[in-house]
């Protein structure tokens, strides 16, 4: 059974969210502050965080970052705030999406189902036109090469960590080589959003891939969207 972890200083919100998620069949365990949050993951080793980001002691951001030192772990944020700087603030940590609270629980649930399918994917072009692999099944693009079947990503030889999140993008961009993918494209080919959804979730995560396999290897076409280049 899936197990959640829900960090919530809320009781109120926090007992409502967890009974929530428990009728649609998942395990939940809770903690009301940051530093129980990050002993119970490390207790529990859950399949997917739920963080509020106003959390006593050591706050969501704070959390988030403790734990992608730990693990990659989908994470989702959680906030009564969506401007723009919390929103970043929790994209730049290391979270893998967020909600604003209030948020209906079947919408919750659907943004959970998505970011636990991320974690165990195949990937899925968006063209038709497919990048030739190298003889050894391996896609190269510069330094950066990718393993489409291990979903092994190495830079200059080295490997390099990425979030379920970041790999599905990586991997989305490498199965349409030099073609520009919109927004909204990736949207709904990484994020699974039926819907139209926050772009600045994809524009954070494009900076944070990029930092790990290379700025230059990702292009902004102002306007459109992004491409990787070869």
């Amino acid at each position: 059974m899936t197990h959640l972890l829900l960090v919530e200083d809320d009781e109120v919100i926090r007992n409502t969210v967890r009974m929530a998620l428990e009728r649609y069949g998942y395990t939940v365990s809770v903690a009301g502050d940051g530093f129980t949050g990050l002993d119970l993951f490390r207790e529990k080793q859950p399949d997917l965080l739920l963080l509020d980001v106003m959390l006593p002691e050591l706050d969501g951001i704070g959390l988030c970052r403790r734990i992608r030192e730990l693990s990659l772990v989908p994470i989702l944020m959680m906030s009564a705030r969506g401007d723009s700087v919390t929103v970043v603030s929790g994209l730049e940590a290391g979270a893998d999406d967020y909600v604003t609270k209030p948020v209906d629980s079947a919408v919750l649930v659907a943004r959970i189902r998505s970011l636990l399918r991320r974690a165990s994917f195949r990937p899925q072009a968006v063209a038709a036109e497919q990048p030739q692999p190298e003889p050894d099944g391996v896609l190269a693009f510069g330094d950066v090469d990718i393993n489409p079947r291990s979903l092994e990503v190495r830079r200059a030889g080295q490997p390099v960590a990425l979030t379920p999140t970041e790999l599905r993008l990586l991997l989305a961009f490498a199965a349409n080589p030099g073609v520009v993918l919109e927004r909204r494209t990736l949207l709904r080919t990484v994020w699974d959003y039926a819907w139209e959804g926050d772009r600045r979730v994809v524009d954070m995560h494009v900076q944070r891939l990029r930092a790990k396999i290379g700025a230059e290897r990702i292009e902004t076409v102002r306007g459109f969207g992004y491409k990787l280049r070869s």
